[in-house]
């Protein structure tokens, strides 16, 4: 298949995906923007216009420091601060911008310093380049948002833009113009700790998420009011780690790397993404940030993505180190041949060796000049030429707005998902209890239930799950916490080492503490038992060996469950987790995730009835870490009804599916009907069902839709999700949900014929809610086998 066949049915797919999608959006403080000073729309072409002009001006080392980013480490700290041991030394950049050496910084977050470096790039250098400067704006800024998997547990793609953009517009009031989010790897198996960063398991899911929050952070277009650049990572494949291990080799078939993993990036680009970040790893063998088939065959060819490439963290001194390049010269060369635009490094950049490379034939000054072209693209398209300084007085008022605060409360609500509830425990009746205990390590932790870097400051004002228990119940009932264990990682994380130290407790210490847990949950009503991770046990370099609750957890359950009192458990976590001798010893639990700056009232709410949760779950829940990786969309194989005894040692069947989630309410989905029998070429099928709350509580549920195709060139998965919508219903209350199917949703990339194609036959289709769904109908994909076009 040709490429731009490829590039069409790509973009086409994703945007199929995304046309039952609404999106939102949200008023905007104009002072957040340099495009308030009067900066019009700039067009691409008069984009590249500009920058040719400045290119045909620059030295070939000025063009080299345009395509160089480092990290301004001093900026994650207070000042006068030392970086912790392990963290590069925090050198200051103020000569490498005066010496046009630089043309990004990342980690700047403080107007003051913000427009310091700005002064001395526009004021001291000769061609007077603004800087670009970046953050890692993931889940929030300084208003915390839920982690990506909790906002993907909404299925609700508008909330999540809505969350994005709040993000941006604090972000861009602070002097910050591009993101390195949205991280869209396809995760399947949770040991891997970047699983918290993204959307979990599926392409569908993945790809609506994925364009959502590139809309959400940067607009409908690069450089509007209080929106930043979008950044897509990691490209790609860097979710299929062997063994879940952070860095290691991935290795994927073109089946794999098509149908699954590139279709977030897909949708990601479709979306307008400005960027694209590389990878660290390898990829069958080769490199992510040196392997021209990912960085232009795929991503400009097949995608035709026309931003700028940036590595991540080091990546080309890393391929030195990963036995690909012979130093750091030849690294340089290899990567820039191969598609990348900017480095990123922590250290003394590798770029730096590409004047010599250019001089000596290495590298064609052509490619110096187009990578460099996409930097000032969006430099003059962010509007930075004509204003490039912060207005901290602005910065100040929006990134305080108490609206985004209560907005981040609603996101953390919607991504809630209620995993267990025999016998109705929950919701409880506030007042019914007396004495409430919430208990756990993370019951009252500020920095477990939101993170923010750049505003250490905040987190304590954070309101944890003991905190908005406390609020909720205030005059009602009294309310006690205490951690009752301690959790520490075996091997220190980066992102451990930026919290700062922590005392381990002795063996007394750790005694006595889980006396008196247990003797305040003896004397309680109630207890609300917090199990999970601490949020450095997930992310960058947070791989696990195991899915076992860490620490002395399971044994602070047991204690308190021997004391007789109800125990009702809140998990705070990024991953599934191995919750044997959990999900059997309690009637309640409510996944919160880590929730953000406003979690814990939103835990609250859920726990006493004032919200219904209506979240699902966006990957499959295994029973143990031996079943990883678990996931839906697996194939039949050749013994499908024997499907549930893979193991002959324990289950085969996960803990929990895939979209499932409980509610306080109860609902019923009709059988589907399809509007006509059968998708003929360039037509279309509606697939419709009639959802209804049976139940005596308003609440949502999150209607899926599934297809599976019989037979065909290649064995396909026993289902995939095409479909979501989540509803809001009365008590009594229906509603028609219908879904829109066309040849996007049945094409597929063929391994053997190495292109997109379309078989004809039957296809079953199931409406749900979750991937159990068993309301089944069917339909026929007519023509003759064919390429999709």
């Amino acid at each position: 298949m040709s490429k731009p066949v490829l590039r069409r049915s790509l973009l086409l797919a994703s945007a199929v995906m995304l046309a039952v999608m609404p999106t939102t959006s949200i008023a905007r403080d104009p002072a957040s923007s340099p495009g308030a000073s009067g900066v019009g729309v700039i067009s691409e072409k008069e984009a590249v216009a500009r920058a040719d002009r400045l290119l045909a001006q620059m030295t070939l080392e000025e063009k080299v420091g345009q395509i160089s980013q480092r990290f301004d480490i001093a900026s994650l700290f207070p000042t006068g601060a030392s970086a912790p041991p392990g963290m590069p030394a925090m050198t200051p950049l103020d000569d490498n911008v005066r010496k046009a050496e630089l043309g990004s910084l990342l980690f700047v977050h403080e107007p003051a310093v913000a427009n310091k470096y700005q002064k001395i790039a526009v004021e001291q250098t000769r061609l007077k380049i603004p800087l670009l400067l970046g953050y890692d704006v993931i889940w929030g800024m300084r208003t915390m948002f839920p982690v990506p998997i909790g906002g993907a547990a909404s299925f609700d793609p508008a909330g999540v833009e809505q969350a994005r953009a709040i993000a941006a517009s604090e972000a861009r009031a602070l002097g910050i113009h591009w993101t390195f989010a949205p991280m869209v790897d396809i995760a399947r198996d949770p040991r891997w700790g970047r699983i918290v960063e993204g959307a979990g398991e599926d392409p569908y899911l993945g790809a609506a998420m994925a364009a959502a929050q590139v809309r959400g952070f940067q607009g409908d277009h690069i450089g509007a009011a209080g929106h930043i650049v979008a950044g897509p990572k990691h490209f790609v494949g860097y979710g299929a780690s062997v063994g879940g291990r952070d860095y290691d080799s991935a290795y994927l078939s073109d089946s794999e790397l098509y149908n699954v993993y590139l279709p977030p990036f897909a949708a990601a680009i479709n979306a307008g993404a400005g960027n694209i970040m590389s990878a660290y790893m390898d990829l069958n063998d080769v490199p992510a940030s040196a392997n021209k088939r990912l960085l232009t065959d795929i991503l400009r060819g097949d995608l035709g993505f026309k931003g700028w490439v940036v590595t991540d963290a080091s990546a080309v001194h890393n391929l030195v180190k990963q036995g690909f390049a012979a130093d750091g010269a030849d690294a340089s060369v290899r990567a820039i041949t191969a598609g990348v635009d900017m480095e990123m490094s922590t250290a003394p950049n590798a770029f730096s060796t590409l004047v010599a490379s250019v001089r000596a034939g290495k590298v064609p000054m052509k490619r110096i000049d187009e990578a460099v072209r996409r930097v000032l693209m969006v430099k003059y398209r962010l509007g930075l030429f004509e204003n490039p300084y912060v207005d901290a007085a602005a910065a100040e008022r929006i990134t305080s707005d108490p609206a985004h605060a209560m907005a981040a409360q609603v996101a953390a609500e919607r991504s809630l998902v209620l995993l267990k509830n025999d016998g109705n425990a929950l919701p409880l009746v506030a007042g019914a209890q007396k004495r409430v205990a919430v208990i756990g390590a993370m019951a009252d932790s500020p920095g477990d239930t939101t993170l923010s870097l750049a505003f250490p400051q905040d987190a304590v004002k954070a309101v944890t799950v003991f905190k908005g228990i406390s609020e909720r119940l205030s005059g009602i009932a009294t309310v006690e916490t205490t951690p009752g264990v301690q959790l520490s990682r075996l091997v220190p994380s980066p992102l451990a080492m930026l919290l700062g130290p922590v005392t381990p407790w002795t063996p007394a210490q750790a005694a006595d503490e889980l006396k008196k847990a247990v003797g305040l949950a003896a004397r309680s009503d109630v207890v609300i038992l917090t199990l999970g991770e601490k949020i450095e046990m997930s992310s960058e370099q947070a791989s696990r060996s195991d899915l076992a609750l860490p620490g002395d957890q399971r044994k602070l359950l047991d204690a308190v469950l021997a004391t007789g009192k109800p125990v009702i458990v809140v998990l705070m976590n990024g991953r599934p987790l191995d919750l044997t001798g959990v999900y059997d010893k309690v009637p309640a639990i409510l996944e919160a995730w880590y929730p953000g700056s406003r979690g814990g009232t939103a835990v609250a709410r859920a726990l006493f009835g004032d919200v219904n949760p209506g979240g699902k779950t966006p990957v499959t829940w295994p029973r143990s870490v031996g079943q990883v990786p678990t996931y839906y969309a697996r194939n039949l194989s050749h013994d499908p009804d024997g499907a549930g005894r893979r193991y002959w040692d324990a289950p085969s069947t996960p803990l929990i599916p895939f979209g499932f989630g409980l509610s306080y309410t109860s609902f019923t989905i009709a059988p589907p009907t399809v509007d006509k029998a059968e998708l003929a070429p360039g037509g279309k099928v509606v697939v419709s069902t009639m959802v209804t709350n049976t139940g005596a509580r308003a609440g949502d549920e999150v209607v899926q839709l599934y297809i599976h195709q019989r037979a065909g060139r290649q064995s396909r998965p026993i289902r995939l999700l095409q479909g979501f919508r989540r509803v809001t219903l009365a008590p009594g209350e229906s509603q028609q949900v219908s879904f829109t199917l066309d040849e996007a949703n049945v094409r597929y990339w063929n391994s053997i014929e190495r292109g997109w194609v379309i078989d004809p036959g039957t296809f079953d289709a199931w409406i749900g809610n979750s991937s159990l769904a068993d309301a089944h109908t069917s339909f026929i994909v007519s023509g003759a086998p064919r390429a999709a076009h």
